[in-house]
């Protein structure tokens, strides 16, 4: 094994494994909690991985990273193969050693609705696609989680069938939003933040929020520093002549674009500037933190929140893979798959959604995981204003992110950022999101040259295969390896046998 790394041979990943797991029976205890009884594919607690190309301290490089305890230990970098001559090591070559991606917008639907998804499925599928954390939505599960009971029941609902790690948001509805201790007891709870929505959710125990609701709800979590995330859309009091025209075909892309135009975004965003002042310093809500999620308006909506945060209000905007990958000319007619809220824009709209990303002005990526029962999709009669809304999207978005981010010249370390060092920071994930000495070994192994097809052969582990937007795309970026925790939770299409991802709560 030792010979094999000192050489730079890359060998098939679960014959090293064996390698590692024989070489390592006489220098490290074998541990049942970290790395036995099925948990990894690695059935050990303390190895090295090693390649040319680890993301790490702002830079990307030769590097070795010590894996010991579910943490990493320690980083040797340079040129590893003379330093780990003696030392058991999976050398993974010229792959790409970074974090594990980070989700913070996912829905799980698991309690009530686990025929749309599960906390199985979204989880392997997670772990296929290098997410090493997710962040469960409380809405789409039935019941919604909106109080510390409801937490119970989602947390008694995940219990043994997290492939990855999973944290937790709640919700912010009219029922709790004006109620200081109702909201205090969800968060004492353990959610990492709160949800709402400024338009109809489509879900009957999920109902909407006004301004009021949620300059209120801020106070309360000003005390907690815990941020609220915000569906960002609400239908002006006056339509303009653009809106839907009752005539116009209910397949037709364009029928579904004019039915939430830029015009929601910007009406929604315009009505939260109150609680984006109340953010700032000396503010009636100082210390919350007010985040956007899935933007799709890249003009009038960007640029309010660009001046709100030029102004000193605590905002964060997130957007999604769709947005960047897909736009509004290339959505066929009748594909429901498309349908998301708000919509895929024009592509003139995506290009300005990238160049916001890279300049800054947008934090993040999730990836809005939203799928349903395929029924519900109304796939065969392809009538976009019935069908429901969501992209299915888990185990795709770093090959996505990467392979149309190519050509607007992305780094590796941008990748990292987005997808995992500033989804740690808004979710309070300490000691997640970067490879460091002292995090948690949460990390994905990939090699962004590989290309593949999305063709019915391809391994998908979402519930739904079939609603995904994504099948029949070609993609640059496979994943080869996905540790979470310090097991190998996922290699070479292979799944570990015991779902030992953990549930994350605040304290």
């Amino acid at each position: 094994m030792a010979m094999a790394a000192a050489k730079g041979r890359v060998l098939p990943l679960l014959a090293v494994a064996a390698a590692l797991a024989a070489a390592l029976l006489y220098r490290a205890p074998f541990s049942k909690s970290l790395g036995g009884e099925g948990c990894s594919l690695l059935p050990h607690d303390h190895f090295w991985i090693a390649s040319e190309r680890v993301v790490t301290l702002g830079r990307v490089g030769p590097a070795a990273v010590e894996v010991k305890g579910g943490l990493i230990n320690a980083i040797a970098v340079g040129d590893y193969r003379s330093f780990l001559l003696r030392r058991p090591v999976v050398d993974y070559g010229d792959a790409v050693i970074m974090p594990g991606l980070i989700d913070v917008h996912a829905h799980l639907d698991e309690p009530g609705r686990a025929e749309w998804e599960g906390f199985s499925t979204g989880t392997r599928a997670a772990a296929a696609g290098g997410i090493t954390t997710l962040v469960d939505m409380p809405l789409n599960s039935y019941p919604s989680t909106v109080s510390e009971e409801t937490l119970k029941l989602k947390l008694d609902a995940a219990k043994d069938k997290l492939h990855v790690d999973v944290g937790f948001w709640g919700g912010l509805v009219p029922e709790n939003a004006l109620n200081p201790s109702a909201l205090e007891s969800l968060l004492n709870s353990g959610v990492l933040g709160l949800k709402s929505f400024m338009c109809p959710s489509g879900i009957n125990d999920f109902p909407m929020t006004n301004s009021t609701h949620i300059e209120e709800g801020l106070v309360t979590l000003a005390k907690y520093k815990r941020p609220l995330l915000i569906h960002a859309e609400r239908i002006p009091d006056v339509q303009n002549e653009d809106g839907i025209d009752g005539e116009l075909d209910p397949k037709a892309y364009t029928t579904y674009l004019k039915s939430r135009p830029p015009a929601w975004e910007e009406a929604a965003i315009k009505d939260l500037q109150r609680a984006m002042k109340d953010t700032e310093i000396g503010g009636r809500s100082e210390g919350a933190h007010i985040h956007i999620v899935h933007l799709s308006d890249a003009k009038t909506s960007l640029g309010l929140l660009k001046d709100a945060k030029q102004n000193g209000a605590r905002v964060s905007v997130e957007t999604c893979p769709h947005y960047l990958a897909f736009s509004a000319e290339e959505v066929p007619d009748g594909d429901t798959r498309f349908k998301c809220a708000p919509p895929i824009r024009d592509s003139t709209n995506r290009d300005n959604l990238w160049e916001a990303l890279l300049d800054g002005h947008i934090d993040m990526l999730s990836s809005d995981h939203s799928p349903s029962a395929p029924d519900l999709k109304l796939m065969e009669e392809g009538n976009f204003l019935r069908a429901w809304g969501g992209i299915s999207s888990l185990q795709f978005v770093l090959p996505v992110t990467w392979s149309h981010g190519k050509k607007y010249g992305i780094s590796l370390n941008q990748l990292a950022s987005w997808w995992s060092e500033r989804p740690a920071m808004l979710a309070g994930l300490k000691k997640k999101g970067a490879v460091l000495p002292g995090y948690r070994a949460d990390i994905v192994v990939w090699k962004p040259e590989a290309q593949f097809h999305l063709d019915d052969s391809h391994p998908v582990y979402h519930k739904h295969r079939n609603i995904s937007a994504y099948l029949g795309k070609q993609l640059s970026g496979k994943i080869l390896s996905t540790f979470v925790g310090g097991n190998l939770v996922f290699a070479e299409d292979k799944h570990a046998k015991v779902a030992c991802g953990a549930p994350i709560l605040a304290k």
